[in-house]
């Protein structure tokens, strides 16, 4: 990720503020037209994971990299924040995935995605055993888009729901529920989404309803618990027939909104699980959102834990 200007956007013809998947050539594009820049490690599901790690809770992933340098990285970065990750790399062909972030003044990310390795995530490799043990399986909408890693999410929630855990589901971005919106309705009407997240926008592209009251209203009977952030506005959660809202959590700076979802969801499931109330939940998710927005890259640099007990009592 880097920082960029405006300009740049308009010249690389980027879709500002949103995700693009792109091909191996367009991404070394991509790179070549880029400042300086930090790696970091990312994935959306990887970045909520590593917030709830962060808050004490105990985590495992399931995603594929390739046998090469940023596979190593990844892992190594995971499994240092006490992150269980056990799935084999892949052998030759395509290289591990990675998203190049153009980060503009005004503190929005335009994120452009080479899905690589990641899209050949095989069914085989689901740990069901762990799936059954966990509280919660948390999927991203990002992976339904290739053919393995859909099955491999499918399978999952068959292992979670045969061992009668909660499933969470993040809509992730607009395109996708453009592409897969009627499999993602499919599995809501099915009954088989616990939590929902999304965002105003990508809760609009489900319903079909512009505005914020129309789309709960939409999903509100469907979903046992709905999480819909507003950005700057903050959030709104029903469940159970109780609704709450937060305000989005003051900050002196925004630096960087990359993982801002991600971290968002991390500090809302770390209430969930632990039984907090509806409004503690946001209020944790906000907290860590914060955080995150607050510095380059989509992963909590702030001791987490220290910082929600400060602003949580305070």
């Amino acid at each position: 990720m880097a920082p960029c200007s405006e300009e740049l956007i308009d010249e690389l013809g980027l879709s500002k503020g949103g995700m693009t998947l792109v091909d191996t050539a367009r991404a070394q594009e991509l790179y070549d037209a880029m400042g300086p820049a930090r790696e970091i490690s990312g994935g959306s599901a990887a970045n909520t994971l590593a917030g709830l790690s962060a808050l004490g809770a105990q985590c495992a992933f399931i995603g594929q990299v390739a046998d090469d340098q940023l596979g190593e990285v990844f892992a190594h970065d995971i499994r240092a924040v006490g992150i269980d990750f056990d799935t084999p790399p892949r052998r030759g062909d395509p290289p591990t995935a990675r998203c190049l972030i153009f980060v503009t003044p005004d503190a929005q990310r335009t994120m452009n995605t080479f899905l690589g390795a990641s899209q050949y995530l095989p069914p085989a490799t689901l740990d069901a055993e762990a799936v059954a043990a966990a509280k919660i399986l948390y999927l991203e909408g990002y992976l339904w888009d290739p053919e393995e890693p859909r099955a491999a999410m499918r399978r999952a929630i068959e292992a979670a729901r045969a061992a009668g855990r909660k499933v969470a589901f993040t809509l992730s971005e607009v395109f996708v529920i453009e592409r897969h919106g009627d499999d993602f309705r499919a599995l809501i009407d099915d009954g088989l989404i616990d939590i929902l997240f999304a965002n105003h926008l990508e809760l609009a592209a489900l319903t079909g309803e512009n505005e914020l009251e129309a789309g709960l209203a939409a999903l509100k009977d469907k979903v046992p618990t709905l999480v819909v952030t507003c950005s700057a506005d903050g959030a709104t959660a029903l469940s159970g027939g109780e609704r709450a809202r937060v305000s989005a959590e003051p900050i002196d700076q925004v630096v960087d909104t990359t993982g801002a979802g991600d971290l968002f969801a991390a500090g809302f499931l770390y209430g969930h699980v632990n039984g907090e109330p509806l409004a503690t939940c946001l209020r944790r998710g906000a907290i860590a959102a914060a955080e995150v927005i607050s510095h380059y890259g989509a992963r909590p640099e702030a001791d987490l834990q220290k910082l929600m007990d400060e602003r949580l009592t305070g």
